[in-house]
């Protein structure tokens, strides 16, 4: 028995180069090609023994990658032409490697090839198959990890017996011949599994890192990304990050990759398949797919197959699971299309396991914000094309600040399934739980904090001064909660006075210097643009803030009798306003949530918990703590868009409602409150935020009656309790306004 070096090799040079390596390593071997080799023929015992040629690019700048200057030339040095292999080996040697893969038996390959191959695959054809995927994976301890890309992806998948058994299944469910399924489902696959190569992903990331290097200082958390390198080297990962931005996943690839990371397979939508980015981006990992396909059974096949395989192999994966940009700075609600179809691909295959990876990604300042403002407005969303991309690259030439990537606590997928058992909710408290991770990981930004200041009064102005007092209280409190915070730095004296002028130089704000002291306010037209910065940071603040709302309620009558009374009746206050309030964050289970309450109010008050809480004991603690009073700047916007939605709805009686017009109307009328001054925020006019308020009413039932509703009740009553249930809440933060004043005269 003689073992077989069996060398997948292209050119005469190669061969050269692999026989070489053979003659020292494994000198008694005979050395076959892929294509000589007949393997139905050998011996049991005989053992292959993958090897291939690696050809590494020069070192630029202390890597080694191939450049845009490669590509222009026609030459890629990852596969330099046969012409230039010779002249490479002798001047270069250092550039050249041998590759070698685990050997195995051809008894061995003989029971893979029975127990895991498609009926009918030829087991040479097979052993050929795994002896590159062999030499691949002893590639990458060359190359490095950021240079795992799945390769053979078609034919892996279309020879698998699970997917001709699961073709065979929907065939018979569509009444339609298995062969044409497959054929249909191979076509479709063939539209978006990302054919990646080694050149492309160096290519895509030197020509698209100018959308964002010149534009932000990226920063991240270097201990957290150590703690999930080491878990990606037995698991694979799905980072879902936050979605603010276009070059979202341009800045994420590009700290995996510094890092040695694998690069992730991106699920991105097919409207941002353009020219010139999609032929390089699907051979750099993206995967263009259709925004919809839940009306093509085939489609959904083929995706469900793609995503299948892409588990079972443990590469990395990413999309964006809010589905869109966020247009108003909160996180928006996540779309469960993908995270299910992955969920059914580990309950399916035995053992499999992903990790969850919950990913901010945050901008001190964005171009972007201007034009989702005005969506969010009611304007028309450009179309991505050519002209809007170089419009893009254009305006990415000015620095913004800081992009800070930063990581949740990543969990196993499998374990969350298996907790979540029969609950037909399962799939919703697993996507609920990647946002509040991300949440948690988003660090506050001074640009946020001063948005926070400057939103509090309307039309009001403020010196520098005035602004650094209203948000020492804020910057204790996150030092006090242990919050991802600003340096704070940014927020006094001198680091203040740059935020300032950063964000006055993007047109944010506007300054006012032609009296005794230089003041700054909103820019006109630009409060939903303020607002984004301020919203990315409120959701560390709402938990205060409801803590508020319900002193506030408590403040009324004598409880003094029956201290547990008032308590239990707080603590339902709080969770009325959460139920309010739970289409525009993200709140966890109610134990937990009255857990998180306790906490804050430790912070407010640290002897509730042995003082009988009276109205005078509340009232007094308020007034004693208006420094640092939150709802108000927090919760304003977003009972003012539900009142408009309240208003609207109430207005139309029990006549039938059509969604996207009642929205149009809602925007009319908010500007119009707005103009009179019955709402206080100007950015609460914004479709975005009518949305979540109109969706509340729906799962209230106040668009159509319900079933099951309480006799008596009509849909408009229902509809003016709602509304009166929100006029309450709209008091409440007039009333810490005036505790507010009361106690520091009104300036804020």
């Amino acid at each position: 028995m003689t073992d077989i070096v069996l060398a997948e090799v292209g050119t005469p040079c190669e061969r050269q180069v692999v026989a070489e390596w053979a003659q020292t390593a494994h000198p008694d071997a005979l050395l076959r090609t892929l294509d000589e080799i007949d393997a139905e023929n050998l011996e049991p015992e005989t053992a292959l023994i993958p090897a291939r040629v690696v050809w590494l690019p020069p070192v630029r700048k202390g890597e080694r990658r191939v450049s845009v200057a490669d590509v222009l030339v026609l030459s890629n040095p990852r596969r330099p032409p046969a012409f230039r292999q010779n002249a490479i080996k002798k001047r270069r040697p250092d550039r050249v490697r041998v590759a070698v893969g685990e050997a195995a038996t051809v008894a061995d390959l003989r029971a893979r090839h029975e127990q895991s191959s498609a009926e009918g695959e030829a087991f040479t054809a097979f052993v050929g198959v795994q002896a590159a995927l062999s030499a691949e994976r002893a590639e990458r301890q060359i190359v490095g990890d950021r240079y795992k890309v799945p390769r053979l992806v078609a034919e892996q998948i279309g020879s698998s017996a699970r997917f001709r058994d699961n073709a065979a299944a929907l065939a018979a469910d569509l009444g339609r011949p298995v062969a044409a399924v497959m054929a249909e489902a191979t076509d479709k696959m063939s539209a978006f599994v990302a054919t990646q190569s080694r050149l492309m992903d160096d290519v895509f990331s030197s020509t698209f890192r100018a959308l964002y290097e010149r534009a932000w200082t990226v920063s991240v958390d270097l201990d957290t990304l150590g703690r999930l390198r080491a878990l990606n080297k037995c698991h694979g990962l799905i980072f879902l990050p936050s979605h603010r931005s276009y070059v979202d996943t341009l800045v994420l690839s590009e700290v995996l990759r510094s890092h040695d990371f694998p690069p992730n397979l991106v699920l991105g939508g097919n409207n941002l398949a353009i020219w010139p980015i999609a032929p390089v981006a699907r051979r750099a990992g993206v995967i263009f797919i259709r925004r919809k396909f839940g009306g093509d059974p085939v489609y959904k096949f083929a995706m469900r197959s793609y995503l299948s395989f892409i588990v079972d192999k443990r590469f990395n994966l990413e999309w964006y699971i809010e589905g869109g940009r966020s247009r108003t700075g909160k996180l928006r609600p996540p779309k469960l299309g993908l995270l299910s179809y992955v969920v059914d691909a580990i309950e399916q295959l035995d053992d499999a396991d992903m990790m969850v990876v919950p990913t901010s990604i945050v901008y001190d300042q964005l171009h972007e914000i201007a034009a989702m403002a005005r969506e969010s407005a009611g304007g028309a969303k450009k179309p991505e094309d050519v002209t809007w991309l170089l419009k893009y690259a254009k305006a990415q030439r000015t620095h913004l600040g800081t992009a800070r990537v930063r990581f949740g606590t990543p969990f196993s997928l499998r374990e969350a399934i298996v907790e979540g058992g029969d609950d037909p909710a399962a799939l919703d408290k697993i996507a609920f739980r990647v946002m509040d991770e991300i949440n948690a990981a988003t660090p506050i930004s001074a640009t946020s904090l001063a948005g926070f200041a400057l939103l509090g009064a309307g039309e009001r102005a403020y010196t520098a001064g005035e602004i650094e007092e209203i948000l020492e209280p804020l910057l204790d409190y996150i030092d006090r909660r242990g919050l991802p915070g600003p340096d704070a730095q940014l927020c006094r004296g001198l680091g203040l006075l740059s935020t300032l002028r950063e964000l006055t130089a993007a047109g944010v704000l506007t300054r006012f210097d032609g009296g005794t002291d230089t003041v700054w306010s909103i820019a006109p037209g630009n409060h939903a643009v303020a607002a984004y910065y301020r919203n990315g940071a409120l959701h560390h603040f709402v938990d205060r803030a409801i803590v508020e709302m319900a002193l506030v309620a408590a403040d009324r009558g004598d409880f003094e009798a029956d201290v547990d009374a008032m308590l239990a009746a707080s603590q339902q206050e709080a969770l009325r306003i959460r139920d309010l309030l739970k289409f525009e964050f993200f709140f966890p289970t109610k134990e937990m949530f009255l857990h998180r309450l306790g906490a804050e109010l430790d912070l407010i008050a640290p002897e509730w918990r042995d003082t009988p809480p009276t109205p005078q004991w509340i009232h007094q603690t308020l007034l004693a703590t208006s420094g640092a009073l939150f709802a108000r700047r927090t919760l304003q916007t977003f009972f003012d868009a539900q009142l408009v939605v309240a208003q609207r709805l109430v207005a139309l009686g029990d006549a039938p409602i059509d969604k996207e017009r009642v929205l149009a109307d809602c925007l009319g009328l908010g500007r119009q409150l707005e103009l009179q001054a019955v709402i206080r925020s100007k950015d609460s006019v914004s479709t975005e935020l009518y949305d979540a308020a109109y969706r509340l009413a729906d799962n209230r039932h106040l668009i159509a009656r319900a079933a099951d509703a309480e006799p008596g009740v009509g849909l408009a009553g229902a509809r003016r309790a709602w509304l009166d249930e929100v006029e309450e809440m709209r008091e409440r933060l007039a009333k810490i306004a005036a505790i507010e004043a009361e106690q520091i005269g009104g300036i804020r």
